[in-house]
Formats: structure tokens, C-alpha cells, sequence
């Protein structure tokens, strides 16, 4: 396809897809369940997580996990004692347990004891304004931050990732998605404003990979840190703004239409 017309093939199906019908059948219905915005950071951390496999899978193992928690993850993150902990033993969801689970709750109060959002997690000690932001500065930062506290498992590092490992870091790069993105269909949050949408990398799963490969927006041969940041650049040609909007196009082509 040529330039223009891709790029309007690809805004057609954004708009398509980036619509609030699709927040039913995707992990992001669980965030939305949620008003406080620390509630919406948690409930979209875990979602963003533990999506792997089938996305009904996925929605039905988070909603078992905040049902633990009475449905209030922020005040249960700052507030739990022991009994509420063994309420969470047994949890499972494909290779993240129950172990890997009490470490995040651990996480999370320590960060909400001093912070009153999940953004400053990710903002580098020497972050002083949007012009000196990167996402792989962002994530790098993150995982290193993430595994500070003392009785950080071993087992556990696998589920965060960060370009340092050359990982996609999909999950991640879904979840600032989540958080940063503003429009007026109402499917992403737009909570956070000092990373900038202009910024974000795409998130790029196995469907957004291979149907950016058929679109020849993705030339390098294997899927790493190095593929999305390659993507998200082609993608900043039709909007140097809002380059991650296209995810919806990429995903929704992938898996709603086989394409």
C-alpha cells in the first residue's frame, strides 16, 4: 500500500475498534470497573500483567483476584494484615502464583506509602521534565525499582520485563498505553500526565506483530525491544502525537479479522 493510503486504512480501523464496545471482551474492562484513580493503576497493572492466553481467561482471573480483595486493591495494597493475605494464597494464573503475587502487594504499599500514583514509578531519579522522558529509560527504571525491596523473590522477575532483557515489554507498554493515552472515546484512561502519548511504544503481541509484518511496517527479523521501537516509529509517520492509537488498528486486524 502506499503512504496515504495505509495511513487512512489504518485511521479507519482505529476508529473501528477504538470504541467503548471494546473494552467488554478486553482485559481493560477490568480497570474500568474502578473509579479512584489508585484503584484503575493497580487493577490495570494486574490486568495488563497477567494477560497472556485467552482474554476471557485472563478477565476471569483478575475478577477472581480483586473478589479477594473486596474489590478495593488500593485500600487492601495500604491496609491488609496476614488474614487478608492467606486469602490470597492459591491464586494461580498460567506461571504467576502466589509467591510472585504477595511481592507485588509488597510493592504496592511500599509505593503508595510514599507516592500517591503509579506514574512516579516510572519517571527516572534524574527525570525533570517530558523532554529528557524515553519509555526504555521509563521501563529499565521500573524493573530495577520494581525488585528494590529486600525480599524480592528470584522466581518473580520473569514477570516484569524491561528492555534490558531485549523483551517487547507488551504488557507494560499496553499498560502506560492504558494509563497515558487521551481521547474522547473513553477506552484508554488518560489518568497520567507527565509521560507524554507522543512517547509510548506500541505494544507488540504476537497478532500486532504479524499483521504489522504484512503491512511492512516491521522489517527486522525477530520480535525484541528493538522490533517495537522500530514499529512505533513507522506508526509516528501517520500520527508523530499519537503513535500507539494504531495498536487497536494492528490488534484488532489480528485478532477480530484474521487479517
Amino acid at each position: 500500500m502506499e503512504f496515504l493510503e495505509l495511513k487512512d486504512f489504518l485511521d479507519i480501523k482505529v476508529a473501528q475498534y477504538n470504541k467503548p464496545d471494546f473494552i467488554t471482551n478486553d482485559p481493560i474492562c477490568i480497570p474500568h470497573r474502578f473509579s479512584k484513580k489508585q484503584d484503575i493503576e493497580i487493577a490495570a497493572f494486574f490486568a495488563a500483567i497477567l494477560a497472556w492466553g485467552q482474554r476471557k481467561t485472563i478477565i476471569n482471573k483478575c475478577t477472581d483476584l480483586f473478589e479477594r480483595m473486596d474489590n478495593e486493591p488500593y485500600n487492601f495494597m495500604l491496609y491488609h494484615g496476614d488474614e487478608d493475605l492467606r486469602r490470597l494464597l492459591n491464586f494461580k494464573h498460567r506461571t504467576f502464583n502466589d509467591t510472585d503475587l504477595l511481592y507485588f502487594i509488597s510493592f504496592f504499599k511500599h509505593h503508595y506509602t510514599v507516592s500517591d500514583s503509579l506514574e512516579t514509578a516510572f519517571l527516572p531519579d534524574n527525570f525533570s521534565h517530558q523532554e529528557n522522558f524515553t519509555a526504555e529509560n521509563a521501563l529499565n527504571h521500573f524493573r530495577s525499582y520494581f525488585f528494590s525491596l529486600p525480599d524480592s523473590p528470584r522466581r518473580t522477575v520473569k514477570h516484569i520485563s524491561s528492555p534490558l532483557q531485549k523483551s517487547t515489554c507488551k504488557r507494560l507498554n499496553m499498560f502506560l498505553r492504558w494509563m497515558v493515552r487521551k481521547d474522547q472515546t473513553g477506552v484508554d484512561f488518560g489518568l497520567w500526565n507527565t509521560i507524554s502519548p507522543a512517547d509510548l511504544i506500541c505494544p507488540c503481541d504476537v497478532h500486532v506483530d504479524r499483521v504489522a509484518r504484512r503491512l511492512d511496517l516491521i522489517t527486522r527479523k525477530q520480535t525484541d525491544w528493538r522490533t517495537a521501537v522500530e514499529l512505533t516509529a513507522e506508526l509516528s509517520k501517520f500520527d508523530p502525537l499519537d503513535p500507539v492509537k494504531y495498536d487497536f488498528a494492528l490488534f484488532g486486524l489480528g485478532v477480530e479479522e484474521k487479517f
